[in-house]
């Protein structure tokens, strides 16, 4: 009985040819391999052509060559698999979910997130579909595996977040912020400046006409130098170069900042989920260009009279008012 088809090994190649150097047919031959007198019919005849003669090592590579571009071209191994990867992609998960969650669903499938990803970026057949947009933290480009790497920091005698008080990381006391910038198109010469409070989440957004680090210091200054200086504590923000200013927020301030470690977004991870409360009403890729400020200060509204799950249904400007209220008591009493 014949074995399940596999495709031949350059031994087997290397004996048919061999073989047929010795007058034997592929009849003949098939019984020696134990393969099927057709295949090796077909195997020798396409690779023998206009009277060439049949070379294994030649043969041999381009069976190599044209199995990898029937990888490439496969949609997802089976149509099986290739549903179940469109049908969750839509869900929202993750490849990485996809292919966790694959065997679990269809006993004996499996597939490599990787697979998941070049099928969504690098297959001509999908690049029309833009299958990018459902991933969680989607591009319209794969960014390398390793990768952006780490570049020097112009940024001299700084406080690292290392140095910040542990309690900062409790969020049991008010008055620790944290700051970043959310920018709309490359070219755009406007973004928005967010300020947030850990514990109580009270957002300060301001527009600001530039990408420099006076622009963005004199707006953290201005908006923070509104509220009591009891509620003012600490500042934690990234090495980007429109925090270069941080010895003028320290100076009229009277506060430390802290930066976080190159690349380390969720060091500041409170900051991060404002700016994408933000998106909702300035979305990502929009031109900030034509922002005015009275829209900015209404999402700013917006978001602090929010209720929040973390502030137990309470919104950020309430909590705010019982932070003044306590401050006003404790006056009196002193």
């Amino acid at each position: 009985m014949q074995n399940k088809y596999k495709h031949l090994s350059l031994v087997e190649r290397e004996l048919l040819s061999s073989l047929r150097q010795q007058g034997k047919t592929f009849r003949e031959i098939g019984v020696i391999l134990n393969r099927s007198h057709t295949s090796l019919s077909r195997e020798y005849g396409k690779n023998s052509k206009y009277y060439r003669q049949y070379k294994p090592c030649l043969a041999q590579r381009k069976a190599g060559k044209l199995a990898l571009e029937q990888r490439t071209k496969a949609p997802l191994k089976s149509k099986e698999v290739y549903l179940y990867v469109r049908k969750h992609l839509r869900k929202r998960w993750t490849p990485e979910e996809i292919a966790g969650r694959l065997p679990l669903d269809m006993p004996g499938f499996t597939i490599d997130d990787d697979t998941i990803y070049n099928y969504i970026y690098n297959n001509k057949k999908t690049r029309g579909e833009y299958l990018w947009q459902y991933l969680t933290l989607y591009r319209k480009r794969r960014m390398k595996r390793n990768g952006r790497k780490v570049q020097n920091q112009k940024l001299n005698n700084i406080l690292s977040i290392e140095q910040r008080p542990k309690h900062v990381n409790k969020r049991k006391i008010v008055g620790h912020w944290e700051t970043d910038n959310m920018d709309g198109r490359k070219s755009d010469s406007i973004c928005v400046s967010a300020t947030v409070e850990r514990k109580i989440r009270l957002t300060l957004l301001s527009r600001l006409n530039g990408h420099n680090s006076t622009v963005k210091s004199r707006a953290v200054i201005k908006r923070l130098k509104q509220l009591p200086k009891q509620l003012i504590k600490t500042i934690t923000t990234d090495r980007g170069p429109e925090n270069h200013g941080h010895k003028t927020i320290t100076k009229c301030l009277q506060i430390p900042v802290y930066f976080c470690n190159p690349y380390h977004s969720w060091e500041k991870g409170t900051v991060e989920n404002t700016i994408g409360r933000v998106r909702r009403y300035i979305p990502k890729g929009k031109s900030l260009e034509n922002l005015t400020n009275s829209y900015v200060k209404r999402v700013e509204n917006q978001l602090n009279n929010t209720p929040r799950k973390c502030l137990k249904f309470r919104t950020p400007n309430e909590m705010l008012q019982l932070q003044i209220n306590k401050l006003g008591a404790l006056q009196v009493r002193m």
